[in-house]
């Protein structure tokens, strides 16, 4: 019986053939924990007597949620994690460098991996044909000493993206379509593989913004096959010859399979207070917005700075609307401030604050007031996750975000295209 690509990299690292369902203990390639919850990891890791960890060169602590440190307590966690890496040999992504996800698929992961992070979106680098998933403080603390864990396999469900989207439907859309039509439960710990034609003609940053929100329809991971795409990235970032082929067998077993037409599909809106509340842009009332967020590790990329900025060009911000722009990592804020793209954000009114997680988090850089509305590129929209319980969040792609922050209200991009 053949495998899908989740069996096929756990049996790879189990050293046994493997099938869904079964418990194993596998081999770790990459192991990381951010400052949210890097401080509890190293708690676990002195309670269990770890001065050391198995493979220093891929243990990361990225400091980015609070990047930089907002206030004194955060300031003391990020000196645990610094003192922790320092004498454990462990690498430090430190503050301004980027959200962990986009750093670990720029610098740490490859084809075939397994990689464990304490952090839900650690699924992000399923893009590149990992399996990819996120685990709690202690998991995460022995996998950092013994470059091994255990999981229980998968079940996996197929998803095709096929045929090509319309003017102004992006794969945010589509993610937020599918995670609407399975529900925020409708993958729990089962791994969601993605294919069909449009898939294979996806960029990586594209297949990242769908991996990274796998997690919200409750996957354990979500993964596209690598091909000649995963090859040609790998190549431009410097990563050349640690490509893989990873792809399922014409014969593997999906739970389920499920068909897209992407032609369909229109501009989508998460509402909140949960991502899968979701609606087509058409059918939403003008919901007036006091701030919009472009950027985190769903849409943080160049590609995505570079479709607000088109459509920001010549425009400016409406009137009482705060429009934050925070690219992923310093390489992206880099090569847009080489292209043009950081001035022609600037030039509308937006605010560039630098590479890290703060206003999706609500740490810092843009929490809400009481009854504020918040239209934002980010994956999650439950109440309070921008700092404030008594706020409203949606959610939606750069596009309908950068066009919203013009209008003062959430919009339809197709007007203008």
């Amino acid at each position: 019986m053949g495998k899908t690509i989740a069996e096929k990299i756990i049996s790879s690292h189990a050293g046994r053939d493997v099938k869904p369902n079964d418990i194993t203990v596998v081999d770790v390639d990459v192991v990381m924990a951010q400052d949210g919850t890097g401080p509890l990891t190293v708690s676990q890791l002195k309670k269990m007597r770890f001065d050391k960890v198995r493979n220093p060169e891929k243990s990361i602590f990225f400091i980015d949620h609070a990047s930089p440190s907002p206030r004194k307590e955060l300031s003391n966690s990020h000196t645990v994690l610094r003192e922790y890496a320092g004498n454990a040999g462990m690498v430090l992504s430190e503050v301004g460098e980027g959200v962990c996800h986009q750093i670990l698929v720029e610098s740490f992961v490859s084809p075939g991996d397994i990689v464990i992070g304490a952090d839900s979106h650690t699924c992000t680098s399923g893009a590149i044909a990992a399996f990819a998933t996120g685990m709690g403080s202690t998991d995460i603390a022995v996998g950092f000493a013994l470059a091994k864990t255990w999981l229980m396999v998968p079940p996996t469900i197929k998803v095709n993206f096929n045929n090509n989207m319309a003017k102004g439907v992006y794969t945010k859309d589509l993610i937020i379509h599918l995670i609407g039509k399975i529900t925020a439960e409708g993958a729990t710990y089962k791994a969601l593989e993605f294919s069909g034609s449009l898939s294979r003609k996806m960029t990586i940053e594209d297949r990242l913004t769908i991996s990274n929100m796998a997690v919200e329809a409750g996957a354990k991971a979500g993964i596209f096959e690598s091909d000649e795409i995963t090859k040609e990235y790998l190549n431009s970032i410097g990563r050349s010859g640690l490509y893989r082929e990873i792809c399922a067998d014409d014969d593997a077993v999906y739970e389920n399979t499920i068909d897209i037409d992407c032609s369909e599909l229109e501009p989508m809106i998460s509402k909140p207070h949960t991502v899968d509340n979701v609606s087509p842009v058409s059918m939403m009332e003008k919901v007036k917005v006091n701030q919009v967020l472009i950027g985190t590790c769903t849409n943080g990329r160049l590609s995505d700075l570079k479709v607000a900025a088109d459509i920001l060009k010549g425009r400016k911000v409406a009137g009482g609307v705060r429009l934050l722009v925070v690219p992923a990592s310093r390489k992206i804020y880099l090569d847009a401030l080489k292209s043009g793209i950081i001035q022609t954000l600037v030039e509308s009114g937006a605010v560039v604050e630098s590479p890290g997680c703060g206003p999706c988090v609500g740490v810092h850089q843009g929490a809400l007031a009481d009854n504020e509305v918040c239209l934002s590129t980010q994956n999650r929209n439950f109440k309070g996750r921008m700092g404030n319980p008594d706020s409203f969040i949606y959610l939606s792609s750069p596009a309908t975000a950068a066009y919203s922050a013009v209008k003062g209200y959430i919009a339809d991009v197709r007007e203008i295209l």
